[in-house]
């Protein structure tokens, strides 16, 4: 099974921590994983802002880049939804991309689905609140939303539960959205700061130190409010946890 690792270009220039941490954790699971360094962005900031032509050239060079693998996966919910949900207006019939819209995977499910993960040989011994993002949550089915009267479930949780010694609180409102929204965020920038410091909240009142989730955009925006505001709660990408890493600062 040859996997080709998805990362989001603001990933790979903020986060390579994270995005180091998901090709390890893939790795560990014994798979052949490939980076391929011509990737760049999947287009979502051209498609929330109405650059269509600049979105149609991003979705047909993914395709060249990633058809190829048997999977395509990458460590964050709404650059997947951007591929799975969004590109058929341009790629609709073209060779390679009815495999490339079934076989590309946010990491979480990926694990969960795909390859099955047993357990997790890491410990993390810290209470944890889990940011259910709209993107994976809705779009991806990641987990059952709030507002459908459907069975409970939620892959993160499931997997995040196979690791030692962590502690899952209880959010009050366990998928509500936290204000980012791509360009929402410079566009309606006082409203998305409110629910940010909303979903904060919520998190230090069930008493998270850490705050865990599949889509870093979503966790950047609040680990800025939570930074300039002196909150006693930290930001990790699920991948780092399930990777065995600990939270920044301690040993």
């Amino acid at each position: 099974m040859k996997i080709g690792l998805f990362i989001p270009c603001f990933m790979n220039e903020l986060y390579p921590g994270a995005s180091m941490a998901t090709l390890e954790l893939l790795e560990r699971q014994g798979l052949d994983v490939e980076y391929p360094m011509s990737q760049t962005c999947c287009g979502q900031p051209m498609a929330n802002t109405g650059c269509t032509k600049d979105l149609h050239e991003l979705s047909m060079r993914f395709l060249d880049i990633f058809s190829k693998y048997d999977y395509v996966v990458g460590p964050t919910g709404s650059c997947v939804a951007m591929v799975r949900k969004h590109y058929a207006q341009f790629l609709d019939g073209i060779d390679g991309f009815e495999h490339l819209k079934t076989h590309t995977y946010e990491l979480c499910e990926f694990l969960h689905d795909i390859i099955k993960v047993e357990q997790f040989d890491v410990s993390f011994p810290y209470k944890v609140g889990l940011h259910n993002s709209c993107h994976g949550h809705r779009e991806l089915g990641l987990g059952s939303p709030s507002e459908r009267n459907i069975p409970s479930f939620n892959k993160l949780e499931s997997l995040l539960k196979k690791v030692r010694g962590l502690e899952l609180v209880t959010l009050s409102r366990p998928d509500e959205c936290c204000g980012f929204g791509g360009t929402f965020a410079i566009t309606e920038n006082a409203i998305s700061a409110f629910m940010g410091n909303d979903r904060i909240a919520d998190h230090l009142d069930a008493g998270a130190e850490v705050m865990t989730g599949a889509d870093l955009s979503c966790l950047m925006h609040m680990d800025g409010l939570i930074r300039r505001q002196g909150k006693p709660l930290r930001i990790m990408h699920i991948a780092q946890i399930l990777n065995g890493e600990a939270p920044h600062g301690t040993s």
